[in-house]
């Protein structure tokens, strides 16, 4: 059984910092990724991590929180980990937490097979 398990989302102000942590559970994966969905709008992709064998990582961003966002992972505990920091009231959304099987372009959803639950990050002015 494959598990993706988002937490860390909450109510924030305008220039706080969130962590958001999506613990993976049921087998390996070539990639995570983040994506966010706001009300009335289409789903985006935000960020994503890959990695090989050897522990070499590679992260993809959405041009609007370079800067801003950090994408991790700890391969030990198999949890993948997104650092938002200076969040605007643009970044609230249900953020959700995605895993790859296979080698894609993970800034497009199709490249994903799991889906998480999702958590809310709201940022009030």
């Amino acid at each position: 059984q494959v598990q993706l398990l988002e937490s860390g989302g909450g109510s924030v102000q305008t220039g706080a910092s969130l962590r958001l942590s999506c613990a993976a559970s049921g087998r390996t994966f070539y990639a995570m990724g983040w994506f966010r969905q706001a009300p009335g709008k289409e789903r985006e992709f935000v960020a994503a991590i890959s990695w090989s064998g050897g522990g070499t990582y590679h992260t993809y961003y959405l041009d609007s929180v370079k800067g801003r966002f950090t994408i991790s992972r700890d391969s030990g505990k198999n949890t993948m980990y997104l650092q938002m920091n200076s969040v605007k009231p643009e970044d609230t959304a249900v953020y959700y937490c995605a895993a790859a099987v296979m080698s894609s372009t993970y800034e497009i959803s199709d490249a994903y097979d799991y889906w998480g639950q999702g958590t809310q990050v709201t940022v009030s002015s």
